[in-house]
Parts: structure tokens; sequence; C-alpha cells
């Protein structure tokens, strides 16, 4: 990492740290305007830095340092509301509103968790997105059953992802 780049994750972690967040925006009121959102998250995603390496090294790190030995891997998944109309955003899907009854788009962050006796540290995460080809064959499959279709003759799912 250079120089440059310590000091800037140095910065994104004392903000989470003292924001108790992870929000651009919050950085900049509280930076009083010196460090600007649309700077800030530039860095974050066009920097050469191997994000998925740093998080492993810093996994490791913390079990060496307390002599964990041993846990239990965890998911833990939120959904998170986004907006009615936007698109821009990665892995963003259709999503029934809890609140309202409604739809909104959303995103799906799925955490990979270790928990042990001590102390509990994220050690991956990803997004979820639908299979749009299941949400497909499931539409198709719903109609043809509520026209009286017979399971064996419908259609069975050819989604990589999902087998019956």
């Amino acid at each position: 990492m250079t120089r440059i780049q310590a000091a800037w994750l140095g910065t994104c972690l004392t903000g989470i740290l003292l924001m108790n967040s992870v929000c651009w925006a919050k950085f900049e009121r509280a930076s009083l305007g010196d460090c600007k959102v649309a700077a800030l998250s530039w860095v974050f995603r066009k920097a050469s830095i191997p994000w998925d390496w740093l998080l492993r090294v810093s996994v490791v790190l913390i079990l060496k340092r307390y002599g964990i030995t041993e846990g239990v891997l965890a998911f833990d998944e939120s959904d998170r509301a986004r907006s009615k109309s936007t698109k821009r955003i990665y892995k963003v899907y259709k999503q029934k509103h809890k609140g309202s009854g409604g739809y909104v788009n959303g995103q799906t962050i799925v955490l990979l968790l270790l928990v042990t006796s001590s102390i509990t540290v994220p050690v991956g995460f990803f997004f979820y997105m639908p299979d749009p080809a299941l949400k497909q064959w499931d539409k198709e499959d719903k109609r043809l059953k509520k026209s009286g279709i017979a399971k064996k003759d419908r259609p069975i799912t050819r989604c990589s992802s999902f087998q019956l």
C-alpha cells in the first residue's frame, strides 16, 4: 500500500469508528467539508488495493493476536431499502417493503461472521440478488398451476443456481 492509500484508509477507519457507520455523507459533514463524498467513494472504488486480501490478513492477525483457535461460521443477511426508482446501485432488485406493504428497490447484504466465545469477527460479505431466470420460471410456473396444468406437464427449472 502506498503512503497516500494508507493515510486514506486510516481516515476512513477513524470515520467508521467515530460515526459508527460507513456513510460517506457523514464523513463529509464530520470533516466540515474537507473530505468530499465524491473523492472518498472514488478512492474506495478505483484504488488498486486488494480488499479481499486485506480482509483476510486482518482476520488472521486478530485470530493470532488473541489466540483464537475455534469458532463457528454464521451468516447474517439484511435487506436495505434504497429507492423506488434507483437502478444504478450494485445488485439492486425489487423487494417487498415490510413497512408499507408495497415494493421498493433494495439490496440484500450478506455477512459471513466468525463467532467465537470471546468475539465475533466479520470474515466476508457479498451482495445477494435473486436469479432473474429463476424468478421468470417461478412466475410462469404459478401461471400454469393456476390454469390447472399438472406438475408433470409443467417445465422444470433449468436455472444454474437452483435445481429442484
